[in-house]
């Protein structure tokens, strides 16, 4: 690690210490670390396919990364409510073989700044907010895969009650720092329409005017099913977007036209079986439509936990990602970790976790040469010039860390 690294890494801590001290002062935090070696005799190596818009994570994420959320509540309302700012530090370092790359710093950013007056009782409850936030963002923990991600820079009204359920509006000029093209992006949402027991609809609606060569939208159905087997869920979700709308959520490209369009179907279902085993599975179907060419996603996986006594339990995570370009050959990708793992306790949501990883991959022909030449490491590692000099598989043996608080 570099010494940035560790500078940026002291400050961060000794910001941690002098929070904790502070009078309500909400501090939460995120850090995951993985180091080791391939089989080709160098670093850590990771694995993604090209044209897919995930990786699954167990053992295959070569990056030291964290955040520091600090949030505190700077009044409160006669009526009840709170005006609270809160400001997130973020920390980025990769870890992998970069042999075929020439960018190795840390990146550290604010992540997150923003003020939000909550609980007002003009709003029903709901609340004001502006800045830069993680704005309702919904997510398959294994994959890391952000399918409804609204983020950004910008401003709106949440969570207002109205005849039991709840209305949003954001406006956004900005979905990430590092992002070169500005446009305003309109983001609706309605959450908590009861269909069934324990289960709820949400509904999502974007609109990009005159973005770019022409405006966009996207639209977002989700059934989430709560309380399965205790704290269990599922999450189906149907999106479809077009224009610079196929971000489905966020911001596409803006030199799309109404011709690209994106459909996507998205499954998660979570579910602790018993105080001892507990799992995650997923399925993501992605077509991407345009008049020049059609490409189809699809990703299936699942990881299991396996508690074999308070502190160590073992963990398996098998992921297949399948990528058919129109004219083109289909890629493939098949990608198995197993790791031993030690944790505070069995179940498959218990962090801090210290993993000993063996994570095996195989890909296709169509799969290297689509790789050549790209600047994403995880991709980089499947191509002809890659860190396993043309071979159709590799492996990683290391140790990986992950806690959040």
């Amino acid at each position: 690690m570099r010494n940035t690294t560790l500078h940026t890494l002291t400050l961060a801590a000794f910001a941690l210490l002098g929070a904790q001290q502070a009078a309500a002062l909400d501090v939460n935090g995120y850090i995951r670390a993985l180091g080791g070696a391939n089989s080709a005799n160098g670093d850590a190596a990771c694995f993604k396919l090209a044209g897919a818009g995930s990786k699954y994570r167990l053992g295959n994420e070569c990056e030291v990364y964290g955040e520091l959320m600090l949030g505190q509540q700077v009044a409160q309302l006669s009526e009840g409510g709170t005006v609270k700012a809160n400001v997130m530090l973020s920390l980025f370092t990769p870890t992998a073989d970069h042999a075929v790359l020439t960018n190795n710093d840390t990146h550290t950013a604010f992540a997150q700044a923003y003020l939000a007056a909550e609980n007002l009782s003009a709003l029903n409850g709901g609340g004001v907010w502006a800045g830069r936030r993680y704005y309702k963002r919904e997510d398959i923990h294994i994959n890391d895969f952000f399918y409804w991600n609204p983020q950004g820079l910008g401003a709106g009204i949440e969570d207002v009650a109205v005849s039991g359920v709840k209305l949003s509006y954001a406006l956004f000029r900005q979905d990430s720092q590092d992002q070169t093209r500005n446009a305003t992006r309109h983001d609706i949402q309605v959450r908590g329409i009861t269909v069934n027991p324990d289960g709820d609809l949400e509904l999502g609606l974007s609109l990009i005017p005159d973005a770019g060569r022409s405006s966009g939208w996207a639209m977002t159905v989700q059934h989430r099913q709560s309380k399965i087997l205790g704290d269990g869920w599922n999450k189906l979700a149907l999106q479809y977007g077009q224009g610079p709308g196929t971000g489905l959520g966020g911001t596409g490209d803006l030199s799309n036209t109404s011709d690209v369009k994106r459909w996507r179907l998205v499954e998660g279902v979570y579910a602790q079986l018993n105080p001892k085993l507990g799992g995650l599975l997923t399925a993501v179907y992605q077509k991407d439509e345009s008049n020049a060419g059609n490409q189809t996603w699809i990703s299936l996986g699942g990881r299991l936990t396996y508690g074999v006594s308070e502190h160590f339990k073992l963990q398996a995570e098998l992921g297949h990602d399948q990528v058919k370009p129109s004219g083109g050959d289909t890629r493939d990708l098949t990608k198995l970790t197993l790791a031993p793992t030690w944790a505070l306790k069995p179940e498959f949501w218990s962090r801090p976790e210290l993993r000993l990883f063996y994570t095996y991959a195989r890909w296709n022909d169509a799969a290297a040469l689509a790789a050549n030449g790209s600047t994403d490491s995880a991709v980089a590692s499947l191509s002809n010039t890659g860190v396993f000099a043309g071979k159709r598989s590799g492996a990683t043996v290391g140790l990986q860390f992950e806690g959040w608080w």
